[in-house]
């Protein structure tokens, strides 16, 4: 099992640009396999990408995740050509469908048929990165559109890699099947160990659906880590993280992170942690986020649990274990990726 380290969807953008890409090129010193971007409603992950491609030799660039709703399919297209040609071929397209906040509150689409929106998604972006004519009749996207004056169009430029890798984050069991049948990787967050292992069920049957063998298709889970001697100083670093995403990261009726908690057997503690968030904010749900959650849903703790957590992750059938870093400095960032490079060995 590699490791891959996530920048977040900030990023260079949100502080000293250089810092950022010092601990990006530590990453790639210490032999971590691939680098991630990743987009809210702020930084653009394609112009950070582009931008580290330039500052790195040999690390892999993905985008962990960028939103559909946010582009259109050729858009994406045409930006992973791009960035793929700027690399040398070193970037792997990572898509996901993001929630109804973000579809219809800030990109202005309604969140319908999200899975049949990515389907017919993967298919465009496939077309146009293989330079064919892009002609696309599928229940969410038609191209050209009919009627019209459209024309079937090719992209003037490929991308260095033929296929190009395409990787979806998916959470339920549906999503992850359609990663099993359509994309080269499955990207789950927050997914414990055992949890990996249980849902590559349904990532074999959506490639057994598909024809294909599931072992050709990249698992890799993204987790926020932290080591520490003080196993409750690592879990109080990741606990801002979690909160924010069981708590604010979709409303109340619809928020993907806090279904996962549920389904990780708890619904009772998630359940406290949404209502703290939006009742009162970050502090409050930070302190109804037990011990027992934190350690589920993140890699955190000293360093022999840290060992024994990579370790259940490769059992589990991670190929590679991107992690998120959220100590307070660059010192402690640089020294967490070093540690968690020692303890994945």
């Amino acid at each position: 099992m590699r490791l891959g380290f996530s920048i977040g969807t900030l990023g260079p953008v949100a502080s000293a640009p250089d810092e950022h890409l010092k601990l990006v090129r530590e990453a790639e010193r210490l032999g971590y396999e691939s680098v991630w971007a990743s987009e809210g409603y702020g930084a653009d992950p394609a112009t950070t990408l582009a931008w580290l491609a330039a500052g790195t030799e040999r690390v892999e660039l993905g985008s962990g995740i960028i939103q559909i709703s946010g582009r259109t399919a050729v858009a994406t297209a045409m930006a992973a050509a791009t960035i793929d040609r700027l690399s040398g071929g070193r970037f792997r397209l990572g898509l996901g469908t993001s929630g109804p906040q973000v579809t219809e509150g800030w990109h202005g689409r309604r969140y319908e048929r999200p899975l049949a929106h990515l389907r017919d998604y993967v298919q465009v972006v496939r077309t146009a990165l293989a330079r064919e004519p892009v002609r696309h009749a599928g229940p969410t996207l038609q191209l050209p559109l009919p009627d019209s004056r459209g024309k079937a169009l090719s992209m003037a430029i490929g991308p260095v890699r033929q296929p190009l890798p395409i990787h979806l984050a998916a959470m339920g069991p549906k999503a992850i099947a359609l990663a099993g049948e359509i994309a080269d990787g499955w990207l789950p967050i927050h997914f414990p160990p055992e949890h990996v292992a249980e849902s590559l069920d349904h990532l074999r049957s959506g490639a057994a659906l598909a024809g294909r063998d599931p072992a050709e298709i990249a698992v890799s889970p993204m987790v926020m880590a932290m080591v520490d001697d003080d196993a409750d100083y690592a879990r109080d670093v990741v606990r801002p993280m979690l909160a924010l995403y069981l708590g604010g990261m979709g409303s109340r009726e619809v928020n993907f992170y806090n279904r996962l908690a549920h389904r990780l057997g708890f619904a009772a503690a998630a359940a406290r942690v949404q209502e703290a968030y939006l009742g009162g904010g970050m502090g409050e749900a930070m302190e109804e986020l037990p011990d027992d959650l934190v350690d589920a849903l993140a890699l955190c703790g000293t360093p022999d649990r840290v060992r024994e957590r990579l370790d259940a992750y490769r059992k589990a059938g991670a190929t590679t274990l991107v992690v998120g870093l959220n100590a307070p400095t660059l010192d402690d960032r640089l020294e967490q990726l070093g540690w968690l490079a020692e303890l994945n060995s």
